[in-house]
């Protein structure tokens, strides 16, 4: 874990609240961001990736730096992420990963035994200078008060993505079962852990290219751990975690994983931050644990409700209040119109999202500092207008009484 690094008197924290919020200091505004903020949900990042594969577009530096610094622009959120995919440290050092549609990455042969860890774990990157040129590219752009946010995928991502890539007729779903890397992990240990080596140094040489061009912190994604159990996790993926964010020096460390509020307290033990999903409430993550700075969680899913006008939510009672305007679809019932029950009130998708969102602004305060941002990454369907909006309400939210 990594020092908070900003002094608590300097004007860099002072100024910015995403930079205060990583010290654990709680600012008066609320920093917020998106996962997925770069992507298919923007009209401009379309334009920008038209004709432009995913490999060719993560490792050409003034696409990277447009694509990364196109949510800032629009939606005046606190952090540019770094534009990347998990799977671009394969690509550089030559383990022969493809992106397939509707597929994904796919490494052709995959990983089935020690042969085959052992004709990838001699690869290296020779050089990470399109990384650290486009990491200047957007640190140079960004504005003082905002912050370059590093992006890699964690090791237990990045290795079963190598074991369950290449697997015809296999769905995305059966993928993210990990059955086969779990079979992998517990039959073959000593195969797993000169793999998961081997992706956790790739990782941290990542993360850290993107801190020599100027991240001034990292977030590590661990897409597919929710699937272990505490112990599995223990065993076989924090060890390489820690590997990997040990790399990334000088900077603090966010640290989320999809689907795992089972593994909330053995995330936090190696990141300064946890970025939490949305299968727990802020104000459960707070209390187990303590006194450790929370990142997230609103549901991307109200998101494009509020997009379509059709929440498929369920009616709420009347003293949760109807957290703002709205002028999508309703919760089953016209705009501004109860059900025949007169002690249940519908909601329309618009007013459930900024119910929501003031409720996870209000969870957050149960930690020492929260940085905003959704419990999974933009579904590509949201409206950015929606964003913006989003961004502005969280921005000029204060906690009553303040």
């Amino acid at each position: 874990m990594a020092a908070n690094t900003v002094l608590l008197n300097t004007p860099m924290l002072s100024n910015s609240p995403f930079r205060a919020a990583l010290a654990g200091v709680r600012p008066a505004q609320t920093p917020v961001w998106f996962m997925r903020q770069a992507g298919r949900s923007l009209p401009e990042y379309r334009a920008a990736r038209a004709g432009v594969g995913m490999l060719t577009a993560c490792t050409t530096p003034d696409l990277v730096a447009e694509i990364t610094l196109q949510p800032v622009r629009r939606h005046d959120v606190d952090a540019a992420v770094f534009f990347s995919d998990i799977v671009i440290p394969l690509y550089l050092c030559g383990a022969g990963i493809d992106m397939v549609d509707g597929i994904g990455p796919v490494l052709d042969p995959p990983v089935c035994g020690v042969a085959d860890v052992e004709r990838l774990v001699g690869l290296e990157v020779s050089d990470w200078g399109v990384i650290e040129d486009a990491a200047a590219l957007v640190r140079r752009e960004l504005a003082f008060e905002k912050v370059l946010l590093g992006f890699a995928g964690a090791p237990f991502t990045l290795a079963s993505y190598l074991i369950e890539s290449g697997q015809p007729g296999v769905s995305k779903a059966q993928r993210r079962a990990c059955l086969r890397t779990r079979e992998f992990m517990r039959c073959q240990p000593e195969a797993w852990a000169k793999l998961a080596t081997w992706c956790a140094r790739l990782s941290g040489e990542f993360l850290a290219a993107q801190i020599r061009g100027g991240a001034e912190a990292v977030q590590l994604f661990d897409s597919w751990v929710g699937v272990l159990t505490e112990s599995e996790y223990r065993e076989y993926a924090q060890p390489y975690t820690r590997m990997a964010l040990k790399a990334a020096k000088g900077v603090n460390h966010v640290n989320f994983a999809v689907a795992a509020s089972h593994l909330l307290e053995a995330l936090g033990e190696t990141a300064d931050v946890v970025s939490v999903g949305t299968d727990i409430s802020l104000k459960a993550a707070a209390a187990r644990l303590p006194g450790k700075v929370l990142q997230g969680n609103l549901n991307p899913e109200l998101l494009v409700a509020a997009t379509t006008g059709d929440s498929g939510m369920a009616p709420h009672e009347p003293e949760s209040g109807t957290g703002g305007e709205g002028d999508g679809g309703t919760c089953g019932a016209p705009h501004g119109k109860t059900s025949s029950t007169s002690t249940i009130k519908m909601f329309s998708a618009k007013e459930k999202l900024w119910q929501d969102a003031e409720a996870v602004l209000e969870a957050g305060r149960a930690a020492p500092a929260h940085i905003f941002n959704l419990g999974h990454g933009v579904i590509p369907e949201t409206d950015p207008g929606l964003l913006t909006e989003l961004v502005a309400r969280v921005h000029a939210w204060r906690p009553a009484g303040i």
